[in-house]
């Protein structure tokens, strides 16, 4: 069966426009197909202090994976593209990649690791603004 994925991405370090791209294509490869794709946005920092500009994108993929795989999947690839901690001692940082699960069809999920739609949506500009446009196209 096939499910409606969106997630959101970003990169403030190292060349991010590449790093999104790549991320995307191993979406593609790895979670399932990348149907449409917003805009690439500039955004400052959210949640800690960083002279490093943020590169934000949102994403539609149709995939066949369950939502845990999606999000195993997903953390494979921002390891691969030299994603190390979510968070230092619960602060966050900069970092190459942040690939996250937003929406999966209308599911809703209450998990230690996975909650969704992502619980922050509302409060973060940088993920409203690049869904938004992806969503209207619908």
């Amino acid at each position: 069966m096939e499910h409606r994925l969106y997630i959101g991405l970003g990169s403030n370090l190292g060349d991010r426009s590449a790093l999104l791209d790549e991320a995307l294509r191993l979406i593609d490869e790895r979670v399932g197909h990348v149907v449409r794709v917003s805009s690439y946005y500039e955004t400052e920092p959210w949640g800690f202090q960083s002279d490093n500009i943020f590169l934000n994108a949102a994403a539609l993929v149709i995939t066949t994976l369950s939502p845990q795989r999606c999000l195993k999947e997903t953390q494979h690839i921002e390891r691969q593209l030299g994603r190390v901690d979510k968070t230092v001692d619960g602060a966050f940082q900069d970092r190459p990649i942040d690939i996250d699960l937003l929406m999966y069809d209308d599911l809703e999920v209450n998990e230690p690791d996975l909650t969704l739609p992502h619980p922050h949506i509302e409060e973060r500009e940088f993920v409203q603004i690049p869904l938004q446009e992806i969503l209207d196209e619908d």
